[in-house]
């Protein structure tokens, strides 16, 4: 009876430990940013594995205190599905309200993510929904050896800094009747990397308003294709 009790409570607590979730974290350091955390469940189960990472950046509505609210969209909703399981380590940090992306605190996150974890340096990829799409490109176009590809979803980047996204892989998404955020930006933001020699992908959905992110995190074609890019070699002629 002992041995069946002692089985059973093996099963269940191992099964437990198993499950793959997604939990809230404290900031890194002082001032720094609350974010949600996703490690697949079998992240211990290799030790010569190493994972990638996808940052996720939300948009405006969920800026505040409650980092539960980032879960709203994105990857951090799509990895809270039930049955599912994800090849990735997800961030997705909260940003506090009336506030806009600061690099330095994103940037001592995934530090942190990539000490703490089994991560791939060579496949940290970055996307981001509307504020979090402007975000994308920013911070991409600031530190873009951090990145082996980004994916920003309604929102546009800064034009004069497009040239060091050239040798960026970037798939770009937004609606063709966004009133929020014009579809001009992710336009202009696609072409001046293609002006400076780079290859950007760009999805425009028809009849779809501000909320790309819906069909774009529910495609599996997005996951297969960021997965599959890896950080290109510094290029010295970026600017």
């Amino acid at each position: 009876m002992i041995r069946v009790f002692l089985a059973l409570l093996l099963f269940v607590t191992g099964g437990a430990a198993a499950m793959a979730q997604q939990s809230p974290q404290e900031p890194v350091a002082k001032g720094g940013y609350q974010y949600q955390l996703y490690v697949p469940a079998d992240h211990d189960a290799d030790a010569a594995r190493r994972w990638p990472v996808i940052v996720f950046l939300h948009g405006s509505g969920e800026r505040g205190d409650d980092v539960t609210r980032v879960k709203v969209h994105g990857i951090p909703k799509v990895v809270e599905r039930p049955g599912e399981t994800h090849p990735y380590i997800a961030v997705s940090p909260l940003l506090p309200a009336d506030e806009d992306w600061d690099f330095a605190r994103l940037g001592a996150i995934l530090d942190h993510v990539q000490r703490r974890f089994r991560t791939d340096p060579d496949r940290v990829y970055l996307t981001g929904l509307s504020r979090g799409g402007r975000g994308a490109w920013r911070w991409a176009a600031a530190e873009p050896g951090r990145f082996a590809a980004i994916a920003p979803v309604s929102g546009g980047g800064d034009l004069a800094k497009s040239c060091a996204l050239k040798a960026m892989p970037i798939w770009a998404f937004h609606g063709d009747r966004d009133n929020i955020v014009p579809v001009r930006e992710t336009f202009e933001s696609v072409e001046a990397v293609r002006a400076c020699g780079g290859t950007p992908r760009l999805t425009i959905y028809p009849d779809t308003g501000h909320d790309g992110w819906t069909p774009t995190y529910d495609n599996p074609e997005l996951y297969t294709w960021l997965l599959a890019q890896r950080r290109a070699a510094p290029d010295q002629d970026q600017k």
